[in-house]
């Protein structure tokens, strides 16, 4: 008999010490928690240095006069974060709520890294796994069938522009652009070779998600070239939606150097104002960062009453 079962010894407080250890799982549930906050100040030091870099320098330029032109700012600003949501809510039935995280989302991808808003939305997710019980699979095949979108339109965009700027380009610069396009096909194939053993999601859900997307990209150039029209207007509205499809393709295609000077040039043989939209593009860009910026800190204003945001 050992002298902790002897009669009149006093018990051992070995259930009070128990109770006061935390499970391991417990603490690994918690790092979605932490890369979530990391970001987060990583966002708010990322618009910062944009905007004491170049941003505030941008919005010194001269800004539209038409209230308009705001209005449909704001239309394209939200383009992306909305048409993430209908995604989402369709694969997850997520919460209204879920649009703040998607414009987190966004803003990490634009000021800390390419893709840490695909992180941060993933951590978001994993703290709600009554909602999805494994985000990862989701969030993975939703980000590539982005990639795919873009690329097949760029493709598609390749495959009427060359044909008709063979009297506007070099035989080298038509060469790269064949080079380019062959390489977007290149990155492309292989996520459709092996579709069955890359994605998580259904065919039909796959499908849907992609349809989405090229929604998604048709509606940012559409706007695009709307807010153009208003802020540069004498121009005919439909050079404008031809400039905005030149300026995705150009941003999407692979080894072509300098790629605002490729636009700009575009933009002065279409409407010969090359520099005014450089300017008006520089305001948009500044423009971007500072609603980052309101963004973030009505986020975390509403955060401190609402915990489960």
């Amino acid at each position: 008999m050992t002298t902790d079962t002897l009669p009149g010894a006093a018990p051992k407080p070995v259930v009070a010490e128990l109770a006061e250890l935390e499970p391991i799982a417990k603490i690994r549930r918690r790092w979605p928690t932490w890369l979530g906050a990391v970001l987060s100040i990583l966002m708010v030091v990322g618009i910062g240095y944009e905007l004491l870099d170049k941003g505030l320098a941008g919005l010194t330029r001269t800004a539209p006069a038409s209230w308009l032109f705001y209005l449909i700012f704001v239309l394209r600003y939200m383009v992306g974060p909305t048409f993430d949501f209908i995604i989402y809510r369709r694969l997850w039935n997520i919460p209204w709520s879920g649009m703040i995280a998607l414009n987190r989302k966004r803003i990490a991808n634009d000021v800390v890294l390419g893709y840490s808003g695909e992180a941060y939305f993933y951590a978001w997710a994993r703290q709600r796994t009554k909602m999805v019980a494994a985000p990862f699979g989701a969030v993975k095949d939703v980000s590539i069938l982005s990639a795919l979108a873009g690329n097949a339109i760029t493709l598609l965009l390749v495959a009427i522009a060359l044909p008709l700027a063979t009297e506007m380009l070099s035989p080298a610069e038509f060469k790269t652009g064949v080079i380019s396009a062959a390489v977007v096909l290149g990155m492309s194939l292989p996520f459709l070779l092996l579709s069955r053993r890359v994605f998580s999601l259904g065919r039909k859900d796959l499908w849907q998600v992609f349809g989405i997307h090229v929604a998604r990209l048709l509606a940012d150039s559409l706007l695009i070239a709307v807010a153009w029209a208003v802020a540069l207007p004498g121009v005919g509205f439909g050079t404008w939606v031809l400039l905005a499809a030149a300026r995705m393709l150009v941003s999407r295609l692979p080894l072509i150097p300098s790629q605002d000077v490729v636009f700009a040039s575009f933009a002065i043989l279409l409407i010969g104002r090359g520099d005014a939209l450089t300017e008006m593009l520089s305001f948009m860009a500044a423009l971007t960062l500072l609603f980052h910026a309101v963004l973030i800190a009505g986020f975390g204003l509403l955060g401190l009453f609402r915990k489960d945001l």
